[in-house]
């Protein structure tokens, strides 16, 4: 047992793929409604395993936050931009109070409880479960120009603030959010979402990754006398109001054609038609009786592919006047996301750049609206190392820069310059694909391995000294932990409602983005039983993101010596 303490004492990152393999195990670990999480999971092990007495070298924690901050500002970097358009204020505006309000709490709370900077960032970074606020506050400790042992106390209790708030945050805001919200706002969430659905004409979008139901289908009919002499567009046209079908080519004898919309057709032509699975196997199918087995003509490849919108004059426009403008032909919209998060989506969605649209169908077609839209992101593991290294290595420089004004020296931060490298490279992705690609699951990585590794490293380097921290913490800061968690939300919900006039199920999901709580959207979604919080969720979680992070810095400053 010496040897085995002696070696995580002595190498460091053994400590380190332990507390994140152990923190994974935690994290699966589900009592009642609430799961613990790889994030809580990964400081809970570090702090557990640090112990034993782990020394852990700043730079190498800085890595991981840095490559935590790059891609959270790459993901939300489109809809941070657009936040900052007139036409985004509202959203922009309750935001900014959920975040100033938990700041201002906190500042109150620290003050009345008599609370450190460091336990108060950790208190603000676990109530709204903001991970990025952890990195800043303690590169912000590193500049107040204190002896190494007040320093490293501070940096431990902002780790130890944060593992008792994040529980308070996560688990009172999941719970109280989709309860709390509709109480507070006299309505019932279920039946609002359903008639925005309705008048938006949206259908919900799919979240089941693995089924053997198939939405989108394709079979041969062969074309009886009395529709002969007719077009394509007329066959097409056959089917109810609503219902779209595509004839994507056809047989005539022994030969293949592909089908255009000014194509004549024949009695007894065998076409390839193409569409949901209602459109073709309900009993409006004007065709349904003339099904035919024909392996040669369906045999058409198709891809799955993500078209990405950059161009500006599609920016703002409904998915009505998309499709009627392009007359999209032989591919079919799968899902609609935008800032990570699924959509429902429905004619009268509004695009924005950035959204991502998943979409069936022929190759060419594929490639033709994509160019109409922004580009086309086919399936492929390559990463663009270069930009992703130098963005971050520019931003990091940009945030070291510093200005002296009298006494005080002001600078960006690491941090910061960073994050912002992150929203400038995700934006002029947004714009233009020849900048970095960074795939999904590359994202996921920097993210989540980011993210957890820091916080893994964070829980080793303060293990010893937690529990003395806990200790002096005391009730008062459990009490500020509750207020910081749910008084934002209140007043952002009563704000939102009652002066501003949003959408219920919207604002609860600006609420969750605001508040950078993916959990607390899942649980609104699922009272509600739709995805419309999710369209509140995009912009708002691209704001809170930034100020979370800024308000670590912020309340060092505030309540440092």
């Amino acid at each position: 047992m010496q040897w085995f303490v002696d070696a995580l004492r002595e190498h460091v990152e053994l400590a380190l793929f332990l507390s994140l393999a152990v923190g994974y195990v935690l994290g699966k670990i589900r009592i009642g409604g609430f799961q613990v999480g790889s994030v809580l999971g990964t400081l809970i092990a570090g702090l557990l395993i640090g112990q034993v007495g782990v020394t852990v070298p700043a730079a190498m924690r800085t890595v991981f936050f840095l490559m935590f901050l790059f891609a959270i500002g790459y993901r939300i970097g489109p809809q941070f931009f657009r936040s900052l358009r007139s036409s985004a204020l509202p959203q922009v505006v309750l935001s900014t109070l959920l975040c100033a309000t938990g700041l201002g709490l906190t500042w109150v709370m620290a003050k009345v409880a008599g609370l450190d900077a460091g336990t108060a960032a950790g208190m603000l970074a676990g109530a709204l479960t903001s991970s990025g606020t952890i990195g800043t506050a303690t590169e912000a400790i590193g500049t107040l120009g204190l002896p190494a042992a007040e320093a490293a106390r501070l940096v431990n209790n902002v780790a130890a603030g944060y593992a008792v708030a994040y529980l308070f945050g996560m688990v009172l805001v999941v719970i109280l959010l989709p309860r709390l919200g509709p109480f507070l706002m006299r309505v019932d969430l279920a039946k609002e979402c359903r008639e925005y659905e309705q008048k938006m004409g949206m259908e919900a979008a799919d979240a089941t990754d693995h089924s053997a139901y198939r939405d989108i289908l394709m079979r041969a009919y062969r074309l009886p006398e009395s529709l002969a002499g007719r077009t394509v567009a007329g066959i097409e046209a056959s089917w109810p109001l609503g219902q779209r079908a595509v004839v994507v080519r056809f047989r005539r004898g022994t030969l293949l054609q592909d089908a255009r919309p000014d194509t004549r057709l024949e009695a007894g032509d065998v076409l390839a038609i193409a569409g949901r699975q209602e459109t073709l196997v309900d009993a409006a199918n004007p065709l349904l009786a003339m099904e035919v087995r024909d392996r040669e003509l369906l045999d058409i490849p198709t891809v799955t592919a993500d078209v990405v919108v950059t161009k500006k004059a599609h920016d703002g426009e409904t998915l009505a006047a998309l499709v009627e403008g392009l007359g999209p032909r032989g591919i079919f919209l799968l899902k609609y996301r935008r800032a990570g998060q699924d959509l429902p989506f429905g004619l009268q969605l509004v695009i924005e750049r950035g959204d991502v649209l998943t979409v069936a169908g022929l190759r060419p077609e594929i490639d033709r609206i994509a160019g109409e839209l922004g580009y086309v992101e086919y399936p492929t593991t390559a990463t663009d190392m270069l930009i992703v290294a130098g963005a971050i290595f520019i931003g990091a420089m940009v945030g070291l820069l510093s200005v002296q004004i009298g006494q005080l020296q002001l600078s960006l931060s690491l941090a910061v310059g960073v994050l912002l490298s992150g929203l400038v490279m995700g934006h002029l992705r947004s714009r233009d694909p020849r900048f970095g690609r960074v795939p999904e699951a590359s994202l996921w990585l920097f993210d989540m391995l980011g993210l957890t590794a820091f916080l893994a490293l964070v829980g080793l380097g303060s293990g010893p000294a937690v529990v003395p921290a806990l200790k002096n913490a005391g009730l008062m800061f459990v009490v500020g932990a509750v207020v910081v968690a749910i008084v934002p939300h209140v007043v952002t919900i009563l704000v939102g409602r009652y002066v501003m006039r949003m959408h219920p199920g919207i604002l609860l999901g600006l609420c969750a983005g605001a508040g950078t709580s993916t959990p607390a959207l899942a649980a609104i979604q699922d009272r509600a039983q739709s995805r419309v919080p999710a369209l509140g969720y995009g912009m708002a979680c691209a704001v809170g993101n930034v100020l979370l992070t800024l308000w670590g810095t912020v309340t060092v400053l505030l309540l440092g010596p």
